[in-house]
């Protein structure tokens, strides 16, 4: 049996390619999230390769001169592990290895690597556990690279089982078993959304890291988990939060972030059925970041897979505190106004605006217009509220006099 090589560091490089669907800035943007993801895993992303592809390769992702370039910085620097930004087939990820003679991980085990260290309940342990099976099994046959040496000859021929076959049978009946028991914590997480009654259901949603959790434990006095990594929070969290005099449930999600893994989005469905059955979105933003616009997107991009796009929703753009925009000298003749020169009074003005969006401008950590935020959130329960309670209406009348 071949021995695996020992990662003597947990240094990394990052990997990407250029194509006609992704231009050198969108790479840069992704690769930082890489690299940011990298060390929420507890890496850390030392260089950066990339290349001008029509598309990716099909056998090793990037072409053999830029495989070769990768090799030999390895080699020199002692690096551990490769990282990949696009989900790598079997066939890559077979190849990939065989010439790097490294770790090589893509975007989506990545992922799946920090969601297993963050997952804490039972639930969110078997739905990760779920996703890294599904991501597994069509991969196995690199793990048994050491069968290649085998033979055929006296004693080998006949009828039973590769070692492959065995763990490809073992891994399916894992993925039948954890399908039943989500099934059963499905239920389990159904009775207590039903016993909660009709109390009125407000959900954060947002991409990862825009300040959920913080902007939950503000409202509601708690102490939900909170941290500048991607993915602090994985457990749904749900409270009682009171504003005024309307009593109604938040409940705090797991964030978003581009190319999420399908097998993430299928085993999380029953976290994700708490923001099915919410009655009120609050989308939360992280306005400082240069490329919100783009969240907003891959947001929304999931809520219609998830069919809640048409829900009631509240733009909440968090971290004005931290909001800062380039400004051009009055002399300057040339450079054009762009979105990187909007201050937050121009994006006011913009799409954020209409009558058909409601938006509000917060800083969570700050604390900063949340009276206004609680304003927003309490006049769009109300209307939910008054529906389903109009033998209450006499309630609200000292609020609106």
């Amino acid at each position: 049996m071949i021995e695996a090589k020992e990662v003597t560091s947990e240094k990394a490089v990052l990997i990407g390619v250029i194509t006609q669907h992704q231009d050198e800035n969108q790479l840069e943007e992704y690769l930082d999230e890489l690299a940011f993801l990298t060390l929420t895993a507890g890496g850390k992303a030392v260089k950066r390769f990339t290349q001008k592809l029509e598309k990716p390769n099909p056998k090793t992702f990037i072409g053999a001169g830029k495989l070769e370039d990768v090799r030999s910085y390895i080699e020199t620097h002692n690096i551990g592990t490769a990282i990949f930004d696009d989900e790598l087939s079997p066939a890559q990820l077979r190849n990939i290895e065989k010439a790097l003679d490294c770790k090589i991980l893509d975007r989506t085990n990545l992922i799946l690597d920090i969601f297993a260290q963050r997952a804490q309940t039972s639930s969110a342990k078997t739905q990760v556990e779920l996703a890294q099976c599904q991501y597994i099994l069509p991969r196995l046959t690199r793990l048994w690279t050491h069968l290649d040496k085998q033979k055929g000859g006296i004693g080998m021929r006949g009828p039973g089982e590769t070692e492959i076959e065995t763990d490809r049978r073992i891994i399916r009946d894992k993925i039948a078993l954890l399908k039943k028991k989500l099934t059963t914590i499905d239920k389990q997480m159904a009775v207590q959304r039903k016993n909660r009654g009709k109390m009125v259901r407000v959900a954060l949603v947002g991409y990862t890291n825009v300040g959920k959790s913080t902007l939950m434990n503000v409202v509601s006095k708690s102490d939900v988990f909170a941290e500048n990594k991607l993915f602090a929070t994985l457990d749904t969290t749900v409270r009682k939060v009171v504003v005024k005099n309307i009593p109604f449930l938040m409940t705090d999600t797991v964030g978003f972030i581009r190319k999420l893994p399908t097998q993430l989005v299928e085993s999380f469905k029953s976290t994700l059925d708490e923001v099915r059955e919410a009655d009120l979105l609050l989308h939360v933003v992280d306005i400082s970041h240069p490329n919100f616009e783009e969240h907003i997107a891959s947001v929304n991009t999931i809520l219609q897979e998830i069919e809640s796009a048409s829900k009631p929703t509240i733009m909440v753009f968090n971290k004005i505190d931290a909001y800062t925009h380039e400004t051009i000298d009055e002399d300057d003749l040339i450079t054009e106004k762009g979105k990187e020169h909007y201050s937050l009074q121009d994006w006011k003005k913009t799409w954020m605006n209409q009558h058909d969006v409601e938006a509000i401008f917060i800083s969570a950590i700050n604390k900063e217009n949340l009276e206004d935020f609680k304003d927003k959130v309490y006049n769009e329960v109300k209307k939910i509220h008054v529906q389903r309670f109009p033998y209450n209406n006499f309630l609200y009348d000292e609020y609106t006099e």
